[in-house]
């Protein structure tokens, strides 16, 4: 087919996606020449007003940058914080932190998987007409979802901005007979979960592969979520692509570098001076081999290979998948924390403030987040980092974009019209499933051909 000339696709609302953001295409003679995703929304300055605050207020605060994973920002302050202060929370007090998370992903990777990203594979422009279509699959996912915002509600005090987190732990802890009607609600989702897995499995994938560096962190034994090191995956697919090499998190500064952009309110992200990915994709590639046995046995007949002999996937067309078998992960682990619980002596611990710096990161459903604080002997913050893994995402979506517009380009025939390619670009960035901020807009696509 013919592309000469030049076109500028500008795609002015991104739909389906958490917040608001728009695309600039520009093709020239059938190359794609520039593909920015713009996010658009005013920046909020949460680390400037962080400064002076003192050390008690942040993961209150924090919580508020999202609606859809508010525990990942609490727990990821609460950490740096207490690093800072020389504060370590274990036993009983982290594994309800970790329950709490695990309440999270189930629903907000619930939420994308059947509302946001489902539609993309099954023909339908939205979740309001997959559940004319399949409704017994909506209200599952549905089902799945509710679990998760009954251990936000349990732990945290509501689904939406807990109000129980605090430095050192809870400010109420619960009593084990509390915990006996979540965990029945659990043993359900999860097999709810389960054929969630074989649902999402059953569609129709495009051949592509994200070939860049894959970010996430490593917990040898567990599939990290709440802890660990960060673990860089090599790019490439060959041999020796599945290469793993971690740093401190303290060296976090030293290897991940942000930028400003004219085109985006977010800062980008580099890796080593290279774009790079986290999220899903990133965490099986580097953990896989650590989900529990009934997401492994998932995994594997969903046709992910291997986990426990570190397969990879990195087409983000598959990416729904591995959020399905994560899913499932969490809730069998979830289930196994309840079961487990024995209250602690005291819902949470002192944290005294210092002259410090601290540094934490955790894994947001959407990938690594991370966080640093500097404060004053009075516990007054001095400074504040934050890095979320949307921005971190963003080179990387935009190399994904330029790739699959690429691809349809190169296909002989007839050249592709706007709807085609509003479709293709939309599908390619919710595969990432970028959380820019709490609304959802439909995509307007304006061609211009010069």
């Amino acid at each position: 087919m013919s592309h000469r000339g030049s076109r500028v696709l500008r795609l002015d609302a991104l739909a389906r996606v958490e917040g608001e953001a728009a695309l600039h295409l520009v093709l020239h003679d059938g190359t794609v020449e520039e593909a920015r995703l713009r996010i658009y929304e005013p920046p909020r300055f949460f680390e400037a007003f962080l400064i002076g605050r003192g050390h008690r207020e942040p993961p209150d605060i924090t919580a508020r940058i999202c609606g859809i994973c508010p525990v990942a920002y609490q727990m990821t302050s609460c950490q740096a914080i207490e690093r800072a202060c020389g504060v370590t929370v274990g036993g009983p007090l982290a594994e309800l932190r970790r329950l709490l998370y695990f309440g999270e992903w189930i629903e907000s990777q619930s939420l994308h998987i059947h509302l946001l990203h489902a539609p993309d594979f099954l023909g339908h422009p939205s979740a309001v007409e997959l559940a004319r279509d399949q409704r017994a699959a909506v209200e599952r996912g549905l089902r799945i979802k509710q679990a998760g915002n009954a251990i936000m509600e349990q732990l945290g005090g509501r689904a939406i901005h807990p109000i129980n987190v605090r430095l050192g732990g809870f400010y109420r802890v619960p009593a084990p007979e509390e915990l006996v009607p979540l965990g029945e609600r659990l043993r359900r989702a999860h097999d709810d979960a389960l054929e969630t897995v074989r649902w999402v499995a059953g569609f129709d994938f495009p051949e592509t592969v994200y070939d860049g560096p894959l970010l996430a962190l490593q917990d040898p034994g567990r599939y990290a979520i709440d802890s660990g090191t960060p673990a860089v995956m090599a790019a490439g697919t060959g041999p020796d692509a599945t290469s793993v090499r971690t740093f401190l998190t303290e060296e976090f500064d030293q290897h991940v570098v942000e930028r400003q952009v004219p085109h985006s309110t977010a800062l980008v992200s580099e890796l080593d001076g290279r774009h790079y990915l986290t999220g899903s994709l990133a965490r099986y590639a580097v953990s896989g081999r650590w989900l529990h046995p009934s997401a492994l046995d998932a995994a594997r007949s969903a046709g992910l290979g291997e986990p426990s002999a570190g397969a990879v996937c990195r087409n983000p067309f598959r990416s729904i998948v591995v959020r399905a078998v994560e899913v499932v992960h969490a809730l069998a682990e979830a289930l196994l924390i309840v079961e487990a619980y024995e209250p602690p002596d005291r819902p949470h611990i002192e944290v005294p403030p210092r002259r410090a710096t601290g540094c934490a990161a955790t894994e947001a459903p959407r990938g690594l987040l991370y966080h640093r604080y500097a404060m004053d002997a009075d516990g007054n913050l001095t400074a504040a980092r934050i890095v979320p893994p949307t921005a971190q995402n963003q080179a990387a979506i935009e190399d994904d974009l330029r790739r699959q517009l690429q691809s349809r380009l190169n296909v002989p025939g007839e050249p592709a019209g706007q709807e085609e390619l509003t479709d293709l670009c939309e599908r390619a960035v919710r595969n990432h499933d970028p959380c820019i901020s709490c609304s959802a807009h439909f995509l307007d696509l304006t061609v211009e051909r010069g």
